[in-house]
């Protein structure tokens, strides 16, 4: 998405950055992992489809996504590869109110389970809603990634749909003030800057 290509926003513990091309070969190399694939219901692609998926994520106007950085690493190397752990989306669609599909992805098993997950969706959720202006997002997760099920419903989402067919569910939250001061309270301080 054109809108976030020069912003970067900057968490206690993550920063978030645009989608760019000197990080495709990284992304692709996690995405050769079956558990990933699996988690995030993708199909493997060869590098050049990598490549052209970051474009698109960049042109599109219906796609929004950061890369998520360790804060503590990049502070360390100042090397956005080095300090690359997963990426955050926002996929829109406008029905009778403008929506958001949100993904998550902690790809680095390091950083897993650290808290740093759950700061970069909080910061990726008022984004899409005070920059995006999104008013109700939703999630599509695995009925077996109780992690992922775990965290959304603790972020207020509520179970709205069950697929047996693609084995997911399908959990929502409509953006209002107390839930985006809710976010400010759990992680959601953060400093939107330019990131060039």
């Amino acid at each position: 998405m054109r809108l976030n290509e020069n912003t970067k926003i900057l968490g206690k513990k993550v920063i978030l950055v645009p989608y760019e091309e000197k990080h495709v070969e990284k992304y692709h190399e996690w995405m050769k992992s079956p558990k990933l694939q699996e988690l995030t219901a993708s199909e493997p692609l060869t590098l050049e489809e990598e490549y052209e998926m970051q474009r698109s994520w960049r042109n599109d106007d219906d796609k929004c996504t950061f890369l998520i950085l360790s804060k503590e690493v990049f502070e360390e190397t100042g090397n956005e590869i080095e300090s690359l752990i997963g990426d955050t989306n926002i996929f829109l669609s406008e029905d009778e109110e403008l929506t958001g599909e949100a993904e998550i992805m902690i790809a680095e098993k390091g950083f897993q389970g650290k808290g740093l997950g759950w700061e970069a969706m909080v910061l990726m959720l008022k984004y899409g809603a005070e920059f995006l202006k999104i008013q109700k997002f939703c999630v599509k997760i695995g009925e077996l990634n109780e992690k992922s099920l775990k965290m959304f419903s603790k972020l207020g989402f509520e179970e709205t749909s069950r697929s047996t067919v693609f084995k997911e569910v399908t959990l929502d939250k409509s953006v209002d003030n107390s839930w985006i001061e809710f976010l400010d309270n759990n992680g959601g301080n953060w400093d939107v800057k330019s990131y060039r």
